[in-house]
């Protein structure tokens, strides 16, 4: 059992190495929060926040976001929800990831900076994973990053995404569910 956790340790470890040689971090990004919207047609728009530590997921600290704006724009949910959660962040005192992954390229990316540079936060390093490529996006570069399809980076990063898809896609049927099962009737006071 021991060799087997060990084995597990020194894989995610592995892959956090070279995710910060790939990337160019300064520091090991033992921190990673990642943000995914979930909407169709513009309909009950959530947004879910995971987060990973050391290679591995902890879902205490999952967030669920409903968007508050109602135009059925991507960009700007991915805006909104970044404000949010780093204005609280910013309020309570940490902790701050390493790095931040987007659902999304390049202006998903953008639209999560804009939000980060109003509130001063700007240092913090995010990157866009986009789904049919595969290729990470960042700010500091004009050709994305092709990792290799194996990559323990790559994979790492793909999980951590997965998984909050997977949150935002749950997190968006119950809205619907309980928005279709609702009535009238529920919102009169005293019914």
């Amino acid at each position: 059992y021991q060799a087997r956790v060990n084995q597990s340790d020194s894989a995610h470890y592995e892959a956090l190495e070279r995710l910060q040689s790939g990337l160019g971090l300064t520091g090991l990004p033992r921190r990673i929060e990642c943000f995914d919207i979930s909407t169709i047609q513009g309909s009950e728009t959530v947004a879910s926040m995971v987060v990973c530590e050391d290679g591995r997921m902890r879902k205490s600290d999952y967030r669920k976001f409903r968007i508050k704006g109602r135009a059925p724009d991507d960009f700007a949910a991915m805006n909104e929800v970044v404000r949010r959660r780093y204005r609280k962040l910013l309020e309570e005192g940490g902790p701050f990831p390493d790095l931040i992954v987007i659902d999304g390229g390049v202006g998903q990316l953008s639209a999560a900076y804009a939000a980060l540079e109003d509130l001063g936060l700007a240092n913090l390093v995010a990157v866009g994973l986009a789904k049919k490529e595969e290729l990470v996006v960042t700010r500091d570069r004009d050709a994305p990053i092709a990792f290799a399809l194996h990559d323990p980076a790559l994979l790492l990063l793909q999980r951590i995404r997965d998984e909050a898809h997977r949150f935002a896609v749950t997190f968006h049927r119950q809205s619907r569910t309980r928005r279709d099962l609702g009535s009238e009737l529920d919102r009169v006071p005293g019914v």
